[in-house]
């Protein structure tokens, strides 16, 4: 059985008491691939090509027969051609037998190095169907649709609807004369002297009063008014109110 590849070089190299260094310096290969060719470490080496070239240095350098190695190398590292015959029973191949010999050394950095590159696409890959949420144009519709329905919502909670009617009450502080009616030229629906809380609803309500000494909502609202003994006239519509001149209020 010949003697392995890797055992041919290192044996050759301390029997002539040559530091790896020296190889490197006088082959120009660095100390990392002298190593990897002598533990039979091939997978180091950056491709066939170069491990054959490599191999081929080494053994000149070291005054061995580099066409044996090279046909050793092929027989055991290359693969084999269609139709090639198998090795003979119990005959291990070189990587089998180089795995036995050094009790199988983890992958190499180039395996690693892709490991790496797999994962990392993977992870890359989920990133990007979470960002798109999983599901394409569709997906991206769906929720587009689904937030607009909802800050449509939310706009129409946060404004109120328009009242349609106005709910009004006066409550006098001390009797005030009130005159109430439905708009210019309409019947008074109520016109006297009052000291107790009256209440009015209506589309359009009219108000003319003797005193400003009373508290008026509108619509539950509280409508602003300087107490007083001075008289007034307010126009009432649903959601809003204004004064009414001298001589137009209702009763004048």
């Amino acid at each position: 059985m010949p003697t392995p590849i890797g055992d041919t070089l290192r044996e050759a190299r301390m029997r002539q008491k040559i530091d790896i260094t020296e190889i490197e310096a006088k082959t120009k290969i660095r100390a990392k691939y002298l190593r990897a060719m002598e533990n039979e470490e091939f997978d180091l080496l950056p491709g066939s090509t170069f491990a054959k070239s490599f191999l081929r240095t080494y053994a000149e350098a070291l005054g061995l027969d580099a066409h044996r190695l090279l046909d050793e190398y092929r027989a055991q590292y290359e693969p084999r051609e269609e139709g090639e015959l198998p090795p003979l029973a119990g005959q291990p191949r070189g990587r089998d037998r180089r795995d036995r010999r050094y009790g199988g050394r983890p992958p190499g950095r180039g395996a690693a190095i892709v490991a790496v590159v797999l994962v990392a696409v993977i992870v890359l890959a989920v990133i990007g169907l979470l960002n798109s949420g999983g599901g394409g144009s569709d997906g991206t519709a769906s929720t587009s649709t689904q937030e607009a329905k909802t800050k449509h919502h939310r706009r129409h909670r946060a404004r109120p609807a328009t009242p349609t009617r106005v709910s009004l009450r006066i409550t006098p502080t001390v009797p005030t004369y009130m005159c109430v009616d439905r708009g210019l030229g309409t019947t008074p629906i109520y016109q006297g002297i009052t000291g107790t809380p009256q209440s009015f609803h209506g589309r359009h309500l009219r108000l003319n009063l003797g005193k400003t000494s009373v508290t008026i909502t509108a619509n539950g609202k509280h409508v602003p008014l300087t107490p007083g003994p001075n008289p007034a006239g307010i126009d009432f519509r649903p959601g809003t109110h204004k004064d009414i001149p001298v001589g137009q209020r209702p009763c004048a």
